[in-house]
């Protein structure tokens, strides 16, 4: 047994440590019921959180009809806030994912496609899931940049499209989503291009054969392939490696033969430049001293593609 001194200790000792619980515990009960007031007065100042799921999801698809997107999102969040998996609240959350689509800019549409997932996420089978898909693809669609910059938006819209096609195929969204990755497509195809006119222009003739080479390969839907062909021959024509430089006569051929009408057939030059030499000593040098200049503008100008369709 303990002494009777310890004994009387760990009593003291016990009656705090109760002393201190039941004091947290009113403080906790406190707290409690103001922020049940707090919430209480939050209901009665703002009537919107009075409204039920059904009445919020009513007056939020008046001002969407009105265009009045932000003002709308309020009524929109809260249908789906009361009831999240009711079909007011399923509606109100997809709602709420065009408000931001419809409202435009960049910012709103990076909402709009965190939206549409949400709802992809929460409702995958829903019967409007296919135009949740469809959207996200819109959002990064309406991102795009310029064909001179950055196209990692591009792809993932690309994908997105692609994905819409593969997973609800016979959707009404679906056939739409063809038209859209073709158009998507084309935009990439003439990416390719501007770098490989870049190329051209700063003269690195083989690499900017190497893009028009890739885009007439990757792209054979590109609508200016005739404008892709002359290039590439251009390029060709100017390369320091002889063998390609005898494939830029072929090449001009080939856009006579299958573009007659084009533009770009009346460009082809009357007479080539003269032909590198043969292969061998200096010259390889000179090759490699430009591969490896090449290399370093690839590095320092080139936009990495961070996928491939």
């Amino acid at each position: 047994m303990l002494p009777s001194h310890e004994t009387a200790m760990l009593k003291t000792h016990a009656a705090r440590i109760l002393h201190r619980s039941a004091l947290a515990a009113l403080l906790v009960v406190a707290g409690l019921g103001l922020a049940a007031t707090g919430c209480k007065s939050s209901v009665a100042d703002d009537p919107v959180l009075r409204l039920s799921s059904t009445e919020a999801l009513e007056e939020g698809k008046a001002l969407m009809e009105a265009e009045k997107y932000n003002r709308a999102r309020k009524y929109l969040s809260q249908a789906f806030e009361v009831e999240p998996n009711s079909r007011s609240g399923r509606e109100g959350l997809l709602l709420l994912a065009d408000s931001y689509y419809l409202a435009g800019n960049n910012a709103n549409w990076i909402q709009a496609e965190a939206k549409y997932r949400d709802f992809l996420n929460r409702f995958p089978t829903s019967d409007l899931a296919a135009y949740a898909q469809y959207q996200i693809a819109n959002s990064l669609a309406a991102r795009v940049e310029k064909p001179n910059r950055d196209q990692s938006a591009t792809y993932k819209a690309l994908q997105a499209y692609q994905e819409l096609v593969r997973l609800y195929p016979t959707s009404e969204y679906a056939v739409e989503a063809e038209a859209k990755i073709d158009e998507v497509r084309n935009r990439l195809a003439e990416h390719e291009f501007v770098v490989g006119d870049f190329y051209l222009r700063y003269r690195y003739p083989t690499a900017a054969a190497g893009r028009f080479e890739q885009l007439l390969e990757r792209f054979p839907e590109y609508d200016d392939r005739d404008k892709a062909l002359y290039h590439l021959g251009l390029a060709y024509s100017r390369s320091r490696d002889r063998e390609k430089y005898d494939l830029a006569e072929p090449t001009f051929e080939r856009l006579r033969e299958e573009y007659p009408e084009s533009q770009w057939v009346a460009r082809i030059p009357d007479q080539l430049p003269e032909p590198p030499p043969a292969r061998g000593g200096d010259d390889d040098s000179a090759d490699r001293a430009q591969a490896g200049t090449q290399a370093a503008q690839d590095a320092a100008r080139e936009v990495v593609d961070p996928s491939t369709p």
